[in-house]
């Protein structure tokens, strides 16, 4: 059966979701959400997705919503196909405890400056608003001071969580892929971060989905 993603192709979480599909070798289709209807904050929307944002998923009658909650169930799902080892499959808690640090990683100190910078750079424009200057710089000021703590952690180990790809390294590309689209150098002039960047944009899933889903 095909897994359904509601959305648009070019969102970066419908891409996260796509991006993990493809890892997976797992047939998706994009169902359009048309937003200049207001699709997504229509009453039969609001009851897949309660918050109006995109994606949520129909694999078979299962809705599930938030790309990297998607994510997650994808690789669990269909372990034994495609990439082995986006999620730990040891009982270890150590090395569980290190794959739940590289997730957090991602989402409390990459993606709010990194989607932030999005935000004033890109999706502004497509709603005719002019970029805040001021908070842009405050957020790439705070990009940077992450981003040496990523050189630290990847002086020591290929991957965030260890010596091995995880679902926490494919979850920054839509985002990170967007810094380079606005012109910014800050994955490439750390040498560690820049090694780690080019390993992970230049997988073949994420070139099959880094502009559309």
């Amino acid at each position: 059966m095909t897994l359904k993603i509601y959305g648009v192709s070019m969102s970066t979480c419908v891409r996260r979701v796509a991006l993990i599909c493809k890892e997976k070798n797992v047939p998706y289709e994009i169902v359009p959400i048309d937003f200049s209807k207001a699709e997504h904050k229509s009453a039969s929307y609001l009851e897949k997705q309660p918050f109006g944002q995109i994606p949520y998923i129909d694999d078979d009658g299962f809705i599930l919503y938030e790309s990297r909650a998607i994510g997650t169930y994808i690789a669990r799902k269909y372990a034994s196909q495609g990439t082995q080892g986006l999620i730990p499959t040891t009982n270890d808690p150590a090395a569980l405890a290190l794959y739940d640090q590289a997730l957090s990683i991602e989402t409390a100190q990459f993606d709010p400056s990194a989607s932030g910078l999005a935000w004033e750079n890109v999706f502004k424009k497509l709603h005719g608003i002019e970029a805040d200057k001021a908070r842009v710089e405050e957020l790439l000021t705070t990009l940077n001071g992450k981003l040496d703590g990523y050189e630290r952690i990847l002086s020591k180990q290929k991957y965030l969580a260890g010596d091995h790809i995880t679902l926490a390294d494919l979850f920054h590309l839509p985002y990170a892929g967007l810094l380079v689209v606005q012109g910014y150098d800050v994955l490439e002039k750390r040498p560690n971060v820049a090694r780690w960047f080019k390993d992970i944009s230049s997988r073949p899933s994420w070139e099959a989905v880094k502009e559309f889903a």
